[in-house]
């Protein structure tokens, strides 16, 4: 009994030693559940719908009365296309829907809502439907809807891991310290990690990526080339945001105690839950992530065929991020060659 109390009190007062990882069993539990509360607890939101057609018609008149706006048809094309609204329902013979098509659930509700508004004009059954969709198609699988940003963070995920412990391991064996003690430059060391660490972390991005299209099917409808160019920015934002944080861990176990608190968010915040649900405050948060951009990039790319210039300003912005992790760590390097 004695032995039992004596390793139950030195493993109680390392626990207490260790600040970081007594906080992070308290504080990341509580973020990740919160978080999922958030996420989970949020009311989903009521697709948003635009009737085409003549004001004077009844049909019409029920559909504005359901708080579903009406437009001419060359407003309804620009807003769907600007993601403005999920589908429109064009007043004619036949009916027609034309839906937004990238999010099956979305596709879903709004399809059924028209449903139940003409329903509710006509005083009878479903009716008859002719249905359009600008991107994907009614085969759309719930996987070609979030592969795009699962295989933004499964990236994002492993080449943060591949860098930070590796970075940890050039200090902890000393090579680090021979460098910082030598005249070379703290960008040169940060720009040297960056090139050896990215050789092959743009070798698993290319694997991963031709894997994903090519034997999972994901779909894709842009380029291939804009695929891999978003998932290599991507990797250098993962890269360097590894490397600024192994400079705060002492060892391989405090590199995996950052993945609930800087990955885990990125998760609810990617793309995999309508960030339209969420509270203003998610919202926000929800845009000073990089995986928020990639997988918005991702999705243009592969799910509606975008073009360049419709998502140079995500890829811009990865790029500042990886920017500011690179001199963030210049800063903290400075500071560790003054130590």
């Amino acid at each position: 009994m004695q032995n039992i109390l004596a390793l139950t009190n030195r493993i109680s007062r390392q626990f207490i030693r260790d600040k970081r990882t007594l906080a992070l069993l308290i504080v990341a539990p509580i973020l990740i559940l919160t978080l999922v509360w958030v996420v989970f607890g949020a009311k989903t939101d009521e697709p948003k719908l635009a009737v085409v057609g003549d004001s004077k018609l009844p049909m019409v008149k029920q559909f504005t009365l359901q708080d579903i706006k009406s437009l001419n048809l060359k407003q309804a094309k620009s807003e769907l296309k600007n993601q403005e609204i999920d589908a429109y329902i064009e007043i004619k013979e036949p009916l027609s829907v034309h839906l937004e098509g990238s999010d099956p659930p979305t596709n879903q509700r709004a399809l059924k809502k028209i449903q139940d508004t003409l329903g509710q004009a006509q005083n009878q059954g479903q009716q008859k439907l002719s249905i359009h969709y600008l991107y994907g198609n009614k085969d759309m699988k719930m996987f070609d809807s979030f592969g795009p940003v699962l295989l933004g963070l499964f990236v994002f995920f492993f080449i943060f891991l591949l860098s930070g412990v590796s970075f940890l391991r050039e200090r902890t064996t000393g090579t680090l310290d021979r460098l910082m003690a030598s005249p070379i430059k703290n960008i040169e060391i940060i720009l040297g990690y960056l090139s050896g660490f990215g050789l092959f972390a743009m070798i698993q991005s290319i694997i991963l990526t031709f894997y994903s299209i090519y034997v999972l099917q994901m779909n894709i409808e842009g380029s291939i080339f804009y695929v891999l160019l978003t998932i290599f920015i991507l990797s250098l934002s993962a890269l360097t945001l590894g490397m600024l944080l192994s400079t705060f861990a002492r060892n391989e176990l405090q590199i995996v105690q950052f993945i609930p608190i800087v990955i885990v968010p990125q998760i609810f915040f990617s793309g995999l839950f309508k960030l339209d649900n969420l509270p203003l405050w998610g919202q926000i948060i929800g845009k000073f992530t990089p995986l928020y951009y990639a997988a918005d990039a991702l999705k243009d790319i592969m799910i509606r065929g975008a073009q360049f210039s419709d998502w140079w300003g995500d890829l811009a912005l990865l790029l500042g991020f990886s920017l500011l992790f690179i001199i963030l760590h210049m800063v903290t390097l400075r500071s560790y060659r003054k130590a």
